[in-house]
């Protein structure tokens, strides 16, 4: 008997997407929570081995995006396949994509470590932070693999349609994290050491394996989506050409992302430091406007990807169309909440006046934005799904390199804070009117037996 049709190929397109949404919501808090808890208890140990975990960020994000990247293309191709019905070929997939993951991730574990000092040397860091940062670090690249096979588990649950199992993986691993983080740092009544940053990253690599491991058993026992690892090297070969087909300009974009906002923290910071902490702090409020929205992304891609390998299009042009409209409305809906809610919202960060007053104008005019860049991110899933992953990267170069950073360089040159914020606005509205028309392009192509030229095939 064959297996069911999964729900993202003949539900509700609405219930379907605010339902994997729902569930996604828990998972999609835990992804920034091992940060969160590892700052947090290192905070504990002093000054130095915050400002020491303040240093890791950049490499663990770089690191995350190469990751993301490989990720992105095992779940495109998986849903393809499993899309069309090619459950044989869907676990061949996910096997060699497996395989590719854990290569890759060492590999990268171990020019991280080599280059450990003369990296950290070039961000900033200084002869007494170095140490702090060496004792995280060594145990978080070796054990990146652990993390690495977590994320691609968790992908191929999504693309599986079982995003309440993979929510729950994630929520479970960050659980384990903050369990271990206390007891690994500081010790417990003579049974375990204390560790100190050494302990931090133990912690986090420990709880990633343990969720990764507990993964790939479901996937495996439950789904059936895991094959022998003894693939043949050909078809191995073959599966890994597709995966970094997908890969290479998934990393890419997603790397542009801190470039830029690398470049625009350094426009601000032209300003003085009220400016940089007021922009900072309206930055951490940005990210709960974008819990649910992020949410409901997770699984829209490998949606868009099985009915494009099923031949449904027209389940993908009514998917774009709700979610372009969801991200609109939802995204206005937020941005005038800020606007009410401004003053209070920008009490619990400072008291300073002209903190306040820069965040004020911040939460003015950046939220307006707020749909159009989900807009953007969606369109992106839309092209990928649909086999154009490297127009996906260049919509991300456009708002980018393209709007973002020259926009911004134009406003410091013109001496205006606020003028950075409208420009922030007119980069998020263009790249979002873009991704609009691009991904409607694409979709209402396929729609009309008229693809266009280059796709990929899962």
């Amino acid at each position: 008997m064959p297996p069911e049709k999964s729900r993202y190929l003949t539900g509700s397109i609405g219930s379907t997407m605010l339902g994997t949404a729902i569930s996604m919501l828990p998972g999609t808090i835990a992804i920034s929570g091992y940060n969160i808890a590892d700052t947090y208890f290192v905070s504990k140990l002093g000054t130095e081995p915050l400002a020491a975990m303040g240093f890791t960020f950049p490499m663990v994000m770089l690191i995350g995006c190469l990751f993301r990247g490989v990720s992105v293309g095992i779940m495109t191709s998986m849903a393809h396949a499993l899309g069309a019905g090619k459950r044989v070929r869907t676990a061949r997939i996910v096997s060699s994509g497996l395989v590719l993951t854990a290569l890759f991730s060492l590999l990268l574990g171990v020019v991280g470590a080599i280059t450990m000092q003369p990296t950290f040397r070039l961000l900033g860091a200084s002869e007494v932070i170095m140490p702090l940062i060496i004792q995280y670090m060594i145990v978080w690249y070796l054990g990146s693999v652990t993390g690495a096979i977590g994320h691609v588990a968790n992908d191929v649950l999504i693309a599986a349609g079982s995003t309440m199992t993979a929510s729950l993986m994630m929520l479970g691993g960050l659980g384990l994290n903050v369990v271990l983080d206390p007891l690994f740092i500081f010790g417990w009544g003579g049974v375990f050491p204390a560790m100190g940053m050494t302990g931090a990253a133990l912690a986090t690599v420990i709880a990633q394996f343990m969720s990764g491991a507990i993964s790939l058993i479901i996937i495996r026992n439950r789904l059936h989506l895991l094959a022998s690892f003894r693939v043949p090297l050909t078809q191995m070969l073959g599966v890994w050409k597709l995966i970094t087909a997908y890969a290479i300009p998934s990393s890419v974009g997603m790397l542009l992302l801190p470039v830029g906002n690398a470049v625009v923290t350094w426009v601000v910071a032209g300003f003085g430091t009220a400016a940089v902490a007021a922009t900072a702090a309206a930055g951490r409020l940005e990210v709960l406007a974008f819990m649910f929205p992020m949410a409901l992304g997770m699984s829209l891609m490998p949606m868009a990807a099985q009915n494009y390998g099923a031949g449904y299009f027209d389940r993908i042009n009514s998917c774009r169309r709700f979610a372009m409209r969801f991200a609109l409305f939802y995204g206005l809906l937020m941005a005038v909440a800020y606007v009410i809610f401004a003053a209070p919202l920008t009490k619990f960060f400072s008291d300073d006046p002209e903190v306040l007053r820069i965040m004020k104008s911040y939460l003015a005019v950046v939220p307006f934005g707020f749909g159009m860049i989900e807009i953007h991110r969606y369109g992106g899933f839309f092209l990928t799904a649909c086999g154009h992953p490297t127009a996906a990267a260049w919509l991300n170069a456009l708002r980018i390199v393209g709007l973002l950073v020259p926009l911004s360089l134009l406003a410091r040159w013109a001496g205006s804070l606020d003028m950075v914020f409208y420009m922030r606005l007119t980069s998020d509205v263009a790249a979002g009117t873009v991704a609009w028309w691009a991904a409607s392009y694409i979709t209402r192509r396929l729609l009309k037996g008229n693809p266009v030229g280059g796709a990929l095939q899962g």
